[in-house]
């Protein structure tokens, strides 16, 4: 590898980018849209992929007084990481595509959040409304049944359900998120081939199989993405939303950790209450029972003040919950509204669509920076 220090005008590479036309950006030359990347002493193979569309495409390091090199298969550009800064590049792709990337020093993931407090609860978006498949679909008829799950929920009340669903889950598959879920994402399929090939569910997975237990037992619920500020990420995590009649709100189940968060009254909450309560600084109760594939037990600093407050920054789901909903298909249309604070970048377009080159599955993306549309209570 070698670094290259050839140097264009970010105007004669950007002409929209008119603001950028005095500073010279350093350039470096790619053949792949693959590149590695080595933060400090970690080198992440693969970690990065050319977008042409982000400008700038942003990739974000914690701590200070480090270097950050990115290698493509031509060239490599290393930076010294001081507090606070950003760094930006250009990687000529195939010698005639030029890619805007800016690597970016963020203080610890808390204090990220901190600053992503702001929403605009006024703002009038085309968000489709939410559904929820109803407990008298066929699938969700045979898969009451076929695992039993009204005596898996037992005879208590509507919040014990919830949580015995959960539990069920969490110990009937365990979480492996080293590797990708089937390609049939139902919970019927999902189970049999855990058990059949003696293998476990990432984080969606499990997310997947509990919301389509909870729809089947009447339950409206939601398995939600949650996301860091990054616009590229290698990890995110997984939890599912559903909605309590007798207490008139969302809660939080986290099936890979088993676990659900309360107030200082032994109150459940919901993802956007957990949320605001790690940025106030408010009290936050973990179910002391939470763990990882009962291996290790899950601690709330370390749960909630590290990694969620990294991946509660951006929050997505899918406008359609139903069975078997992220199947791929030819023609199939996947609809998902991502909720985004006021200061997290890439805000446009507001609405994007993709149709997948391999299975032909049609991916039509809404933002909104409104949590009454995100978190609406189902009709």
């Amino acid at each position: 590898m070698r670094i290259t220090v050839i140097f264009l005008t970010a105007l004669m590479l950007f002409p929209a980018l008119f603001v950028n036309a005095q500073k010279r950006l350093p350039v470096i030359r790619a053949n792949s849209d693959t590149v590695d990347i080595r933060d400090g002493n970690e080198l992440k193979k693969n970690a990065w992929t050319i977008n042409l569309k982000l400008r700038p495409d942003v990739y974000t390091t914690l701590g200070k007084n480090k270097d950050v090199t990115f290698y493509t298969d031509c060239d490599s550009i290393t930076f010294r990481i001081k507090p606070g800064r950003s760094y930006d590049f250009i990687i000529l792709l195939s010698g005639k595509d030029s890619a805007w990337t800016r690597i970016t020093n963020m203080p610890p993931y808390l204090e990220i959040l901190k600053h992503a407090a702001k929403y605009n609860t006024t703002e009038k978006s085309d968000v489709p409304k939410f559904t929820y498949q109803p407990m008298n679909d066929t699938n969700l008829i045979i898969l009451r049944a076929g695992m039993k799950l009204d005596s898996i929920a037992g005879k208590g009340n509507e919040v014990s359900k919830i949580i015995n669903l959960m539990h069920w889950i969490h110990c009937l598959i365990p979480h492996d998120g080293q590797h990708g879920n089937p390609s049939v994402k139902n919970a019927m399929s999902m189970i049999k081939v855990c058990k059949s090939d003696h293998r476990g569910l990432n984080c969606r997975g499990l997310a997947t199989v509990l919301n389509e237990c909870y729809l089947s037992m009447g339950f409206k619920s939601r398995f939600v993405t949650c996301m860091p500020k990054d616009s590229v990420f290698n990890d995110c995590h997984v939890i599912n939303m559903v909605y309590s009649n007798g207490l008139g709100k969302w809660l939080w189940m986290d099936p890979t950790n088993d676990a659900y968060l309360m107030n200082e009254k032994g109150e459940l909450l919901g993802i956007a209450e957990v949320r605001e309560r790690i940025i106030k600084g408010k009290a936050l109760i973990l179910n002391p029972d939470a763990n990882w594939n009962r291996q290790t037990s899950t601690t709330k600093e370390d749960y909630l003040y590290n990694y969620m407050a990294k991946n509660l920054y951006r929050i997505e789901c899918l406008v359609s919950s139903e069975y078997d909903a992220e199947t791929s298909a030819a023609g199939k249309k996947l609809l998902y509204v991502e909720l985004l604070p006021l200061d997290a970048y890439n805000q446009n377009p507001r609405k994007t669509e993709h149709t997948s080159t391999k299975s032909g599955t049609i991916f039509i993306n809404y933002k909104t920076n409104n949590p009454d549309v995100f978190w609406v209570k189902p009709e």
